[in-house]
């Protein structure tokens, strides 16, 4: 429209982002530039290799230096409106205040469509936690196991669950005081965590397809062993597989290991004041506590991954990979 020139494919994508509409600009516009598309202002209508238009967010309307949406030429591009009414027919343009339905059988754009054959494949095809009903993220203090676990369940439809450790009263004062508070502190825990994993695995979600929680049950003893005394120990375990026993066993186990260094640097980036006083030595207990544990299990469904030089949450090609490492058989 506007150029002599070839012909367009066009197609209209509904995705979730948890990014920005700024963020999302930016994005879309390095993936036009990796694939050798040269911008030039005041160039108009021409032919090009790819053109990513961000046509609505939500129903908002925003008004930017760089981004306007909705897209202010939407109701006169049959190329736009007709894909996407087969996507979404009744959603509602926010400034025009009509379905999308509505501007198709409207618009004065009298273009000639012709539908293809082709299909859009959905990447999330090739990262299926299908055969998984129950997975298990773990890793040290500050590892991202939470991060992890709730992109899992944001992107796969998965019911997430979360340790409540900071509504935990004895953590600060453990970190403060640990001799006098270690014993509580692990007794607090084993009562929450059993809690809170029979009520919400045992409790089957029609809608959501597995499970994903940011911790294992068993955590609860490797923090003990390093925590407790001997005797406090021998008294903690019987409890443990007193209850342990009723819970149900992860599918998927996923360890995140990175260095001492690094978890190091993680704590004091997130800024939890009550864990700026924990200690490199502190950290390598834990990680060989559940290396210990990893390394008696008898099953094939754990991984161990190491993340040290990776960033999943700021570089979705890091992600991307993990996902990848996850899925290995």
């Amino acid at each position: 429209m506007g150029f002599e020139g070839d012909d367009f494919l066009n197609c209209v994508v509904w995705v979730q982002s948890v990014l920005t509409p700024e963020k999302i600009l930016k994005k879309i516009l390095s993936i036009e530039k990796r694939m050798g598309r040269v911008r030039k202002k005041g160039q108009g209508y021409s032919s090009r290799i790819i053109d990513i238009d961000l046509l609505f967010v939500d129903g908002k309307e925003l008004v930017m230096k760089e981004l306007v949406v909705p897209h202010p030429e939407i109701a006169n591009r049959r190329f736009v409106l007709q894909p996407m009414a087969e996507l979404n027919p009744q959603f509602v343009h926010p400034i025009l205040k009509k379905s999308i339905i509505w501007l198709l059988a409207k618009t004065r754009d009298e273009s000639i469509l012709i539908k293809t054959s082709k299909w859009l494949r959905n990447p999330k095809k090739d990262y299926s936690f299908n055969r998984y009903k129950y997975i298990a993220i773990e890793g040290n203090i500050g590892a991202g196991k939470t991060s992890l676990a709730t992109q899992l369940a944001y992107e796969f439809n998965a019911k997430l669950i979360l340790e409540r450790f900071m509504e935990n009263p004895f953590l600060p004062k453990f970190y403060e005081e640990p001799q006098r508070y270690a014993f509580p502190l692990e007794m607090s825990f084993l009562a929450d965590r059993y809690q809170q994993l029979v009520e919400d695995i045992t409790q089957y979600d029609l809608f959501k397809d597995c499970v994903v929680a940011d911790y294992d049950v068993y955590k609860s003893m490797i923090f003990a062993k390093i925590t407790l005394t001997e005797e406090e120990f021998t008294l903690y375990k019987k409890l443990f597989h007193l209850m342990h026993k009723e819970l149900p066993k992860p599918d998927l186990y996923v360890y995140l290991y990175q260095n001492t260094d690094r978890l190091m640097e993680n704590i004091q980036k997130r800024g939890r004041t009550f864990e700026q006083r924990i200690e490199k030595d502190y950290l390598a207990k834990i990680n060989d506590g559940y290396l210990q544990f990893i390394k008696a299990q008898h099953t094939g469904n754990i991984k161990i991954i190491d993340i040290t030089n990776k960033d999943f949450v700021e570089h979705r090609k890091d992600y991307l990979q993990l996902l990848k490492d996850i899925m290995e058989p």
